[in-house]
């Protein structure tokens, strides 16, 4: 077991509000007293002008608090996806169709079986999962996973019993699909997440083709969309464009390329949303119901090849702007705020995992906007996959060479 003793030296001082303050004031964090330069130091792929002070490159941050992140699994599958139950024993998704249940201490089941095939090439696979509120009584679990058919592929939704020995899923079966079906393997988004109604959130990707792209935009399909459903799978009564005519009714925002992170602010209920962008332009969006997040009309990427998207702008009237932007790349897949006390300065703090990028990005955040960056994990040298906040004060952290990392406040 590899263990990585990481302590903070007290090189800045950040002032919080208390845990009661909180409460009252949603995210309205202290801006850290003192600062360090910007995390990132590399050059931009791009020239484009921010659209507000802090929007990118925002001044970095240093945790005070003693914290260690120590390997507990190294050698998982292709893990997806990493949840915490009502027990606080973790969930973990394997691309290849297969899921795991994982104890703190990294006691490691086998291989939970029972759904569907899925396209597993480059970027599909099993993906994201969560359980029913009810899960305890219930034993329910949703899924996402890029369903393979003769018409092609797309990112379904899926549910079913986890059995009563917990060797596989029962019953499982498909509720949600987001059309059209496009042969291709990429940008399926595909995360999933409850809210407190009992609804589900999930995020698509416009299926990374110039042919599919301009779906993002398009209200009659659910490519580059954030859907609101229902569990049997159906359009959550008021959505924004329920009474649309030609929208698909299950749409509540849109816009996206590929929203690889979701998850909901602990205090505010508000919903948040990491997304890739092409070369340069990856985001943090703040999802509001019926709004437009302007892939592929503005963004702040390139195309790989360096040319400008469509009309190489940033802005335009009547589409959002993201909270926070990364040039160059994040490559931001999975995420998750941080709800413990434990270790203070990082309570209701915003953990995205990075892939190309091979860290997890820490977000200090202030009246919906982005005040300090951190970065966790860099020396690793690991795909961060997924991040998920625990039920022991702990962050978990899934990467792409199969490990599984606990991220929590020093042994004293």
């Amino acid at each position: 077991m590899k263990h990585l003793q990481v302590t903070a030296f007290l090189v800045l001082a950040l002032f919080f509000l208390s845990a009661s303050c909180d409460e009252r004031k949603g995210n309205s964090q202290e801006a850290p007293a003192n600062t360090l330069p910007p995390v990132e130091t590399q050059q931009p792929n791009t020239s484009y002008t921010p659209a507000f002070e802090g929007q990118t490159r925002i001044a970095g941050v240093k945790t005070n608090t003693p914290y260690e992140a120590t390997v507990i699994v190294s050698d998982l599958s292709n893990p997806w996806a990493i949840t915490a139950l009502p027990d606080g024993r973790l969930i973990i998704t394997e691309k290849g169709g297969t899921a795991r249940l994982i104890t703190a201490n990294g006691t490691v089941s086998g291989k939970i079986t029972g759904f569907p095939e899925v396209d597993d090439r480059r970027q599909g696979g099993l993906m994201d999962v969560a359980p029913a509120p009810d899960f305890a009584t219930s034993r329910m679990l949703y899924f996402t996973l890029a369903e393979r058919t003769p018409q092609g592929s797309l990112t379904a939704v899926g549910k079913g019993r986890l059995s009563d020995d917990e060797t596989r899923m029962e019953n499982f079966q498909i509720i949600y699909r987001a059309i059209p079906f496009y042969d291709n393997s990429m940008h399926f988004g595909s995360r999933l997440i409850f809210d407190k109604k009992g609804n589900i959130f999930v995020s698509t990707g416009e299926r990374s083709d110039l042919a599919t792209r301009p779906n993002a935009q398009k209200l009659s399909t659910a490519h580059g969309k954030v859907v609101y459903i229902t569990t049997e799978g159906g359009p959550v009564p008021g959505n924004p464009f329920i009474n649309t005519a030609d929208a698909l009714p299950e749409i509540y925002s849109y816009g996206h390329r590929n929203p690889q992170g979701l998850d909901i602010h602990p205090v505010t209920g508000e919903l948040w949303l990491s997304e890739m962008g092409p070369r340069g332009g990856d985001e943090i969006n703040l999802i509001k119901p019926g709004k437009n997040y302007g892939w592929p009309v503005i963004t702040y990427g390139i195309e790989y090849n360096g040319n400008t998207i469509g009309d190489g702008i940033t802005q335009l009237e009547g589409m959002e702007q993201p909270v926070y932007y990364w040039d160059p790349v994040q490559s931001p897949s999975g995420m998750a705020f941080y709800s413990s006390s434990d270790i203070p300065e990082w309570k209701n703090n915003l953990f995205i995992g990075g892939l190309s990028s091979r860290h997890i990005a820490r977000l200090v955040l202030k009246d919906n906007k982005v005040v300090g960056e951190e970065r966790l994990l860099e020396d690793e040298g690991q795909r961060i996959r997924d991040v998920a906040d625990g039920k022991d004060g702990a962050l978990y952290a899934v990467t792409d060479e199969g490990r599984l990392y606990r991220i929590a406040k020093a042994a004293r």
